[in-house]
């Protein structure tokens, strides 16, 4: 995929949500937001590393915070639910080195590339995330497990 680069157009209808990602200054309000849904009971799988916060779940379980961008699935990557990366998804999946089993984002700016996160994690494994001392975006690691 040498010197191809990204680009984005609209993508109609959009796509289900089936994940929420939210980088830097949004991390803390996606974070509040989604421990009062784990604690109602929705069933969801978080992913962080400090600067993202990425949730999956069921449309209806995900949470909104400003900032926060819904994802879909688009060929083994999520993608904002009303953009189309070209090229197509699965080629940037690829490119990227994203291995069976792993979740891979790819969002205007960014990419990340790790392990599937778990669902059913404790709220309180969300306490400080986005806060002051929070890291880059070198990756995606689990925050919550079973």
């Amino acid at each position: 995929m040498t010197g191809a680069p990204l680009r984005w157009e609209r993508r109609e209808p959009p796509l289900e949500p089936v994940a929420v990602l939210a980088l830097g200054d949004a991390v803390p309000a996606l974070a509040a937001a989604t421990r009062s849904r784990l604690a109602a009971g929705h069933r969801l799988a978080v992913a962080a590393d400090g600067a993202a916060l990425l949730v999956l779940g069921e449309a209806r379980d995900l949470p909104w915070a400003d900032g926060a961008r819904y994802l879909g699935a688009d060929g083994g990557v999520l993608v904002p639910t009303t953009a189309r990366p070209l090229p197509a998804a699965a080629l940037w999946r690829a490119a990227l080195g994203a291995a069976d089993g792993q979740v891979c984002v790819l969002v205007p700016g960014h990419a990340l590339v790790g392990d599937r996160p778990v669902t059913g994690c404790d709220p309180a494994g969300l306490d400080g995330l986005g806060g002051p001392g929070a890291g880059g975006v070198p990756g995606v690691e689990r925050v919550c497990e079973q």
